[in-house]
């Protein structure tokens, strides 16, 4: 599977209907409104769609997760999670959908195809609940959340440019 591998793939996850579960496509979509990512960079707006994420994980040579990771710290607290740490991690359920990621994950390792360069991204939710608004405390850290997505592409050696600046970031 492995020569079929190509570029980076960020999925954001959630589901923007219960509160703080959607801050990941939240963060995904300023990703892509506020930076010009390079074309090797995929972006997926992962939202709940569980095992069809499947052929975006086998295809990627690196992969970024971006979600709200419950690890029961301070709502909005700023969590980065290596490859290993992903399943445990998943294991602290904040929404159904994880429950499809852990199986996708456990899926794409059985099958070889889970890539060696993964990384989780995300926020500590302080709500998740059915027609909550995103919580103040997660809201006001979606921009540091987008600035660690940048951060972690670029230590995979792709160049991101601000839209608003022009600048490398």
């Amino acid at each position: 599977m492995a020569s079929t591998r190509r570029g980076t793939t960020v999925i954001g996850l959630g589901n923007p209907l219960m509160g703080d579960d959607g801050l990941g496509l939240l963060a995904m979509q300023r990703l892509q409104e506020g930076w010009i990512l390079p074309p090797e960079v995929q972006v997926i707006d992962g939202g709940t769609w569980g095992m069809n994420l499947l052929p975006f994980i086998d295809e990627a040579e690196e992969l970024l997760l971006i979600d709200a990771i419950n690890q029961d710290m301070p709502p909005g607290t700023q969590i980065v999670l290596g490859r290993n740490d992903i399943p445990r991690a998943l294991a602290m359920k904040v929404s159904p959908h994880q429950i499809d990621l852990s199986e996708v994950i456990a899926l794409a390792q059985l099958r070889g195809t889970l890539p060696d360069r993964m990384t989780a991204i995300g926020l500590q939710p302080e709500r998740v609940e059915f027609g909550a608004p995103l919580s103040p405390s997660v809201e006001g850290h979606i921009d540091k959340l987008v600035a660690m997505a940048v951060r972690q592409l670029e230590l995979w050696g792709h160049r991101c440019e601000h839209r608003l600046r022009g600048a490398h970031a």
